[in-house]
């Protein structure tokens, strides 16, 4: 037993984490968090293949073998992980000029994405780069699914209406639905309406209840009673009866590196959106979570898509969400959803032939209509103006040139936001509140701490790109608040310092002591400490000039005035002791020193 256990320890694996320890009371209401779950993912998995351009039963197979593989090596109870709207976006927005949508050759490109997509996911899990998920920020997530939403819905309605569509761009989505209008069917409009009136009111005033199911069964009863497709409603036709067959795609090795930018795309959305799904549910429950075993864990997930013919899967906000509202608390309400779908696949898929493809373009068109997060924006425009210009950018991206290239500025606009932020942080004066405590105060008030004591706390690391700033803002604010004996440098924000920036603090110590000011610092971390020894600075500045506090710094200042002070009185005395005066009147001198 021991073996196996080293095993799983050297790789870094989380053997069912998410499913132990299983509290015998809980497994009943489990049960039919799955069979709840399943009534709505299964409808939910047909309708992302519309998104990714595969064939419908593709979409329940990502409800199988993925979701047993996370379930066994992911560490979240609570993360479902399935099919995506986001990825299936960027899957076919990769994949549009490259293969058929639908076509054997498609399948194996999506399924080679969903196993590159799994490399990448592995290799962050061993060696430990579950950190880069902080990279895309929630803000330009905001953005990233407002766009993806938007792209989404409008794909649909070509389908909702009975127009003949393709998978474009979404600017050549609505030029074509203009152009192409005349071909609108309204038996097939009628059947969207129908399902938007079921769907939409079911969903929003009783949410436990599977809406997208009733839809369809409903759908299905109506197509084989009054024989819909003679009205000219598209019918999804027969649907493969019975498990998905194992096997490793094909494509030619020349047309891999066409395919890697989307694959990459997909991992970071992946590692973005699963990471931060699985840490917020891991908090509400007070459940244990590790970033990296959870990489492992979704990369296993993605093999088995890969190997059984579907695209790649993720872990879903929203199914995770639908799965706690049902009662479910562990990996085994999806193990049962699993079982559920694998009697459908088996015994159930006849009657999906006289479904309506415009059920599937609504049932997607709601899915997408979702993920537009209009209060995130309208609360990030009240709040952040400058993080709201980086969702708007964000989502426009998507909407105009497709879900890679949202991505990539998703990234560099969180990265910008975050080096804006490091570059010109938020600086304060830190002055007494009253006998036992500080209050920080704006630098425009020049304010002393005591009497000729400035104490400057500077609001991030310091580094070459911000050392000017630092410097600059230093010598502004001594300049404008003479006279000042003492300067300090309060480093309790800053964790680490460059090269550079030692550079300017030596610049910085020369300049105050042209002025006579005495430079000290408090608040230093230990890194930052060693590095200040090592470069010598320290000897620079005096270790007696090296204070643990402020209030450390403000008695030191007090005592240091006083001694001064002291002197300056003594040299008063003495020199009045040569002067004419009577031994009454020098008394009078002493005493009042």
């Amino acid at each position: 037993m021991k073996y196996p256990k080293n095993v799983a320890h050297l790789f870094n694996l989380s053997l069912l984490q998410g499913l132990l320890p299983l509290n015998p009371m809980q497994i009943p209401m489990e049960i039919v968090a799955g069979l709840s779950f399943a009534a709505v993912a299964i409808p939910q998995g047909m309708g992302y293949t519309k998104i990714a351009g595969m064939p419908v039963i593709t979409g329940i197979y990502t409800l199988l073998l993925p979701m047993v593989a996370f379930a066994i090596f992911g560490s979240s109870r609570h993360l479902v992980v399935g099919a995506d709207s986001a990825t299936a976006a960027i899957i076919a927005s990769g994949l549009a000029t490259m293969a058929l949508p639908n076509s054997s050759e498609y399948v194996a490109y999506a399924s080679t994405i969903a196993l590159i997509a799994a490399i990448l996911l592995l290799l962050a899990g061993f060696l430990k780069l579950g950190f880069l998920a902080d990279f895309l920020s929630h803000t330009a997530l905001i953005g990233f699914l407002t766009g993806v939403g938007i792209q989404i819905s409008i794909s649909q309605i070509n389908g909702m209406l009975g127009v003949p569509s393709g998978h474009f761009g979404t600017l050549t989505s609505i030029v074509l639905l203009v152009e192409n209008i005349h071909y609108l069917s309204v038996p097939t409009l009628i059947v969207s309406v129908c399902v938007l009136l079921i769907v939409v009111p079911c969903r929003i005033k009783y949410s436990k209840i599977p809406c997208m199911l009733i839809a369809v069964i409903a759908a299905i009863a109506a197509s084989w009673f009054w024989n819909l497709s003679s009205y000219g409603i598209a019918t999804l036709g027969e649907l493969p009866t019975g498990l998905p067959a194992l096997s490793i795609p094909t494509i030619p090795l020349s047309d891999i590196p066409s395919i890697v930018s989307t694959s990459v795309a997909c991992f970071m959305v992946i590692l973005a959106q699963s990471i931060v799904t699985s840490r917020a549910y891991s908090i509400k429950f007070a459940d244990t979570f590790d970033e990296n075993k959870e990489l492992i864990g979704l990369g296993l997930a993605n093999i088995a898509a890969g190997i059984t013919g579907t695209f790649v899967v993720n872990g879903s906000p929203t199914k995770t969400e639908e799965v706690r509202r049902s009662g479910g608390r562990t990996q085994l309400t999806q193990l049962v959803a699993v079982a559920v779908t694998a009697a459908f696949l088996l015994f159930l898929t006849k009657p999906f032939a006289y479904l309506p493809t415009a059920v599937l373009s609504s049932i997607v068109f709601f899915i997408g209509f979702n993920l537009i997060d209009m209060h995130g924006m309208l609360d990030l425009y009240k709040h952040r103006r400058v993080e709201f210009v980086v969702a708007v950018a964000t989502a426009i991206a998507v909407i105009l040139f497709n879900v890679e290239a949202g991505i990539g500025i998703a990234i560099i606009l969180s990265i910008s936001v975050h080096l804006r932020h490091s570059y010109k942080p938020l600086n304060l004066l830190i002055v007494p509140k009253n006998e036992c405590c500080t209050k920080t105060v704006p630098l425009s008030t020049n304010q002393h701490a005591i009497e000729g004591l400035l104490i400057y706390r500077f609001g991030a690391n310091l580094y070459f790109a911000n050392e000017g700033h630092f410097e600059d803002e230093i010598l502004s604010l001594v300049k404008s608040s003479y006279p000042i004996r003492w300067f300090c440098i309060s480093a309790t924000n800053i964790d680490d310092i460059d090269y550079t920036s030692i550079e300017t603090m030596r610049v910085i110590y020369n300049q105050l002591k042209m002025r006579k000011i005495t430079l000290v610092m408090c608040d230093v971390v230990s890194p930052v400490m060693d590095e200040l020894i090592k470069d010598g600075l320290i000897d620079l500045i005096g270790k007696e000039h090296i204070f643990e506090t402020v209030y450390d710094v403000m008695e030191a200042y007090k005592n240091t005035r006083f001694s001064d002070v002291k002197a300056h009185d003594q040299a008063t005395i003495q020199c009045s002791s040569k002067m004419p005066y009577t031994s009454a009147q020098r008394s009078d001198l002493e005493q009042s020193a």
